[in-house]
């Protein structure tokens, strides 16, 4: 495209913004950028991104479409301590039908602290001369009718009103977003919407590794059992640069972690399924008081679904579907959202009738992948929410007999990553030979104890 009169609106200045105003800018658009908050030159924590004291993960379905965006960011990364994970060779995990073991890798993660993912992003995205920020700044509702969206009512931090008119709006306003209101405020529908919410509380402590362990260890990941009847419990222990060891500790409704810091410890040994995490932590150097939050709800928006809808408005990343965060797959979603923007405008054309109804289908696709893998463990938490329904119950059943076989099979532990990376759909898991695979069960015993090779043992301390 090389209209450079064509301008766009993104409401949002974290990953799911940047990257959507970055693949906007990259087919000729003229961006602008519109954040609440003040935002840090570096990698340091923001105000409007609690969230960002837990655990999170790239996986590879994402980092390829954030590389692809932005060509070069991985090495960035790396460069300023990130940590490319093969999976599952490099992962300890149990699984709620026991440990996996360690295969050769399937495909991967990029490692390190949300701030230090924030600030890169946000540099290589600022970085382009097509692309403005505008910092300090609420937005307060849509310009337009119900039929179109031609811009947005500002708020600046010294309470100047403004409005930012626009061929294109989009809203990566995260949790809190409130285009329902707006659409409302248009004389249209609220949209149809779903939320399970398992009550699941996050608890995160920054430690510093035994000096042996701060290269090369594996990810530790304690998973919960969601089809047990009760509380779910587990934790991530997440090797990040400067050889830290974040650890996140979480608990559903009934079973949840406690805020105090002296807990912390008690929490990992006693009520987890196994005790590899407090035993790990026990020989780390504690760097920072518990961080804790319950803002964890599986929210998904239809917008997709509606009837009519605006052209020149589009909502993408959390405030399109928000998952619990212990899946990983936010940022993930968010960059293969942004990619399928990108697509959507350079096959049909910036201005063409129907585009934002395109454009909103194209940002649900990776959405909707993600969002089945999520309500498909949390809906049986109790007072999750409606459900779980009886297709939600069988496909459940066959994913916990793919867990179990994945705990001895190779073959079905790989179909499983390439969902969970968001590299394949679902499909993968129902193809002949994984159906095959499923029926005949684990090719190998199952394990007593967690899959850690004597020199890690040796390095952590544990032996």
């Amino acid at each position: 495209m090389s209209d450079h009169s064509a301008t766009a609106v993104v409401l949002g200045g974290s990953v799911a913004g940047m990257l959507t105003a970055r693949s906007l800018a990259s087919v000729g658009v003229r961006v602008t950028v519109v954040e609440r908050d003040a935002l840090p030159a570096g990698p340091e924590p923001r105000k409007g991104l609690p969230q960002a004291r837990h655990v999170h993960q790239l996986w590879s379905g994402g980092a390829h479409a954030m590389e692809e965006l932005l060509p070069g960011v991985t090495e960035r990364l790396t460069k300023a301590g990130a940590r490319r994970l093969p999976v599952t060779t490099d992962m300890v995990g149990l699984s709620p039908r026991g440990w996996y073991r360690r295969w050769a890798e399937s495909h991967s993660m990029l490692l390190c602290s949300r701030d230090l993912l924030d600030a890169t992003v946000r540099a290589e995205v600022l970085a382009d001369e097509r692309i403005e920020l505008v910092e300090r700044t609420e937005v307060l509702g849509l310009e337009g009718t119900a039929a179109a969206v031609t811009g947005v009512h500002l708020r600046a931090h010294d309470a100047t009103r403004s409005t930012l008119r626009a061929d294109l709006v989009v809203d990566a306003t995260g949790r809190g977003s409130r285009t329902p209101k707006w659409l409302t405020a248009l004389g249209l529908p609220r949209p149809q919407v779903r939320e399970v919410d398992s009550g699941v509380a996050y608890a995160s402590r920054l430690f510093r590794a035994p000096e042996a362990a701060r290269d090369g260890f594996p990810v530790i990941n304690v998973q919960p059992k969601p089809r047990a009847g009760g509380p779910g419990r587990g934790g991530v222990l997440l090797p990040i640069e400067d050889g830290r060891w974040l650890v996140t500790l979480f608990g559903t409704r009934g079973g949840e972690p406690s805020s105090c810091t002296a807990d912390f410890d008690a929490y990992a040994r006693t009520e987890q399924r196994h005790p590899i995490l407090a035993d790990l932590i026990a020989r780390a150097e504690p760097l920072s008081e518990v961080a804790f939050t319950r803002t964890t709800a599986n929210r998904r928006h239809f917008y997709e679904r509606m009837a009519r809808w605006p052209e020149n408005f589009v909502v993408v990343g959390d405030a399109l579907a928000a998952f619990n965060p212990v899946y990983g797959h936010g940022m993930s979603v968010a960059a293969q959202a942004a990619l399928a923007l990108r697509a959507a405008v350079q096959d049909h054309g910036w201005g063409t009738p129907g585009l934002s109804r395109r454009l909103q289908k194209a940002a649900a696709r990776p959405a909707r992948a993600a969002w089945d893998l999520a309500i498909g463990q949390d809906v049986f938490y109790p007072g999750a929410g409606a459900g779980p329904t009886r297709a939600e119950r069988l496909v459940a059943a066959y994913v916990d007999r793919l867990t179990y076989t994945a705990t001895g099979s190779g073959r079905v532990a790989r179909a499983l990553t390439d969902v969970m990376a968001l590299e394949k759909g679902a499909g993968v898991l129902l193809t002949p030979r994984i159906l095959v695979a499923a029926a005949v069960g684990p090719l190998r015993p199952a394990l007593s104890g967690p899959p850690l090779t004597d020199d890690e043992l040796k390095r952590a301390g544990l032996q």
